[in-house]
C-alpha cells in the first residue's frame, strides 16, 4: 500500500517547507508514504525549496496552468509511480499534515473511495460572515446535486483510492473540488466526510480573487457539469413550460375569438405558435443532448480502461 501526498504549488517557497515538514514520514497500515510537488508554473524557488526538503517527485508545468489542471498533472503523476492512495494538500499550510491518518481512515477501513476534509468553517477567524454563509449554502447545492451530504465542498484537503482517481474524469480548468463531488455522485463513488482543523493564514487565497467572480465560476463550472447528465430533464422541463405557456396564451386567445370575434389578438396566436413550436424543439434538443451524455459516459468507461491496461503496461514493463 503506497500513499503519495501531492502538493499543486504556485510560488510557495516560502510556505512550502512549514507544509513539507507537517506531513508525516510514515502511516498506519501503509508500507509508503512519498511526497509530490506540482510547480504550477512557478517563478520563485518553489522547485529548488522542494528539491532540498527532500521531496520525492516533483512534476514541473511551464506555464501556469491553474488549480485544476496542476490537480489533474499531479493525480496522473501519481498514478503513474504506483500510488494506490493519493492524498491532496495545499501548498499554503492550511491543512494539517496530523489529520491526514484521520482522512485516510474511512479508506484504509473500506468505507470509502473519497474522503473530504471537512473544515471548522465557523470557526475560521479570517472569513467573512458571508463567505461562512456561502460556503454553507454552495456545499448544499453541490451535495443535492451529487445525492450526498457535503458539509465542505470546496476544501482541498482530500484523499482518493486509485480506482476512484481512475473514474473520475476532470474537464473543468478552474477548480476540480466541485466538479469531482459531483461526477462521484453521479457514478456512485462512495464520499464520505471527516472533521479537520486547519492552520493559521499564511497568504490570502489565490483562487477567490473577489467574492462575486470566484460565485460566478463556481456555478458555471456546476452547471456545466451537471448538464452533464441532467441534460433531458432540464429540456423536458424548460419545454414544458414553454408549452404550457404557449397553450395558456392560445385559451386566452380562443376565449377573445368566441367572445369578441378575436379582432386584435392575433398577436397572441403568433405568441402561442412560436411557443409551442420552441418547446418541441427543446424536447428535440434534450435528447440528442441525452444522447452525447450517453456517448460521453461510454468514452469515459472506455478512458478508464486505457488507463488500467496502460498501468498495467507499465508495471509488466518494469518488472
Amino acid at each position: 500500500m503506497k500513499v503519495i501526498i501531492q502538493i499543486p504549488c504556485y510560488n510557495e517557497e516560502a510556505t512550502l517547507p512549514e507544509t513539507v515538514r507537517d506531513l508525516p514520514a510514515a502511516l498506519d497500515g501503509v508500507d509508503a508514504v512519498e511526497y509530490l510537488v506540482v510547480d504550477d508554473g512557478s517563478s520563485d524557488r518553489t522547485v529548488e525549496v522542494a528539491r532540498s526538503l527532500g521531496v520525492h517527485h516533483i512534476v514541473r508545468l511551464k506555464n501556469r496552468c491553474g488549480l485544476a489542471l496542476a490537480f489533474k498533472a499531479g493525480i496522473e503523476a501519481c498514478l503513474e509511480r504506483g500510488a494506490d492512495i493519493v492524498v491532496n494538500t495545499d501548498g499554503d499550510n492550511q491543512y494539517r499534515g496530523a489529520d491526514i491518518p484521520k482522512l485516510i481512515g474511512p479508506i484504509l477501513r473500506g468505507e470509502a473511495d473519497i474522503v473530504i476534509g471537512e473544515r471548522p468553517i465557523q470557526d475560521i477567524p479570517h472569513f467573512s460572515p458571508l463567505k461562512k454563509f456561502l460556503q454553507r449554502k454552495g456545499s448544499a447545492v453541490v451535495g443535492w446535486l451529487a445525492n450526498m451530504r457535503v458539509p465542505d465542498a470546496t476544501s482541498g484537503f482530500r484523499a482518493f483510492t486509485r480506482q476512484a482517481l481512475l473514474k473520475l474524469n476532470l474537464v473543468s480548468d478552474y477548480t476540480y473540488t466541485l466538479e469531482s463531488i459531483i461526477y462521484a455522485g453521479r457514478k456512485h463513488i462512495p464520499v464520505t466526510s471527516v472533521r479537520i482543523g486547519v492552520n493559521p493564514m499564511t497568504r490570502e487565497s489565490r483562487l477567490i480573487k473577489n467574492i462575486i467572480s470566484y460565485m460566478s465560476l463556481s456555478v458555471l463550472t456546476i452547471l456545466r457539469v451537471w448538464l452533464n447528465y441532467a441534460a433531458l430533464k432540464i429540456s423536458l422541463l424548460i419545454a414544458a413550460a414553454l408549452i404550457f405557456l404557449g397553450l395558456a396564451i392560445g385559451a386566452r386567445f380562443l376565449y377573445y375569438f368566441v367572445t369578441e370575434g378575436g379582432a386584435g389578438h392575433v398577436q397572441s396566436l403568433i405568441l402561442m405558435a412560436v411557443l409551442i413550436f420552441t418547446g418541441f424543439q427543446m424536447v428535440l434538443i434534450g435528447f440528442l443532448a441525452d444522447l452525447i451524455s450517453g456517448n460521453k459516459r461510454l468514452l469515459e468507461d472506455i478512458s478508464m480502461r486505457v488507463k488500467l491496461l496502460e498501468q498495467e503496461h507499465k508495471k509488466s514493463s518494469s518488472t
